[in-house]
């Protein structure tokens, strides 16, 4: 789900919170060691999330932020913000280049590469992996 987050919404919050879980606490956060991602340079990405970037002129970036039962996929066009909404059930990760992933969710995508940053990123990619295999399926079952 392609979602555009720039403003408050309290029906966009509950079904965020449906579909990827609630945001961690400050203590889940800290034992977690993190839960954002640094800055992502998109290199590649589906026709519906180009056809937003191409509006803006600057740098394609991204970040992802971990929930409990998925990711959120944060990019700003302009002086807007939206979110790729992925749950863990829904999601696919795929390493394309030594430094250059790729997640897909149905029919969008998004490729991209952190620059000065791949053991990060790697690390963060590990992390995310790792909390998606550690997820029960009754928490799945919940959605």
């Amino acid at each position: 789900m392609l979602v555009n987050n720039t403003y408050r919404d309290p029906d966009l919050k509950k079904n965020l919170t449906k579909q990827v879980g609630k945001p961690f606490t400050i203590m889940q956060r800290i034992k977690l060691g993190g839960i954002g991602s640094p800055k992502l340079h998109i290199t590649e990405c589906s026709k519906e999330i180009t056809n937003l970037l191409i509006a803006d002129s600057s740098i394609n970036t991204c970040n992802i932020e971990l929930r409990p039962k998925g990711i959120l996929v944060g990019f700003g066009v302009r002086l807007e913000t939206y979110l790729l909404v992925i749950p863990f059930y829904k999601l696919t990760i795929y390493k394309e280049k030594t430094d250059e992933y790729c997640i897909y969710k149905d029919n969008y995508f998004i490729k991209f590469k952190a620059k000065n940053a791949e053991t990060a990123i790697h690390n963060y990619i590990k992390k995310v992996l790792s909390y998606k295999a550690n997820t029960s399926s009754t928490d799945i079952k919940d959605l």
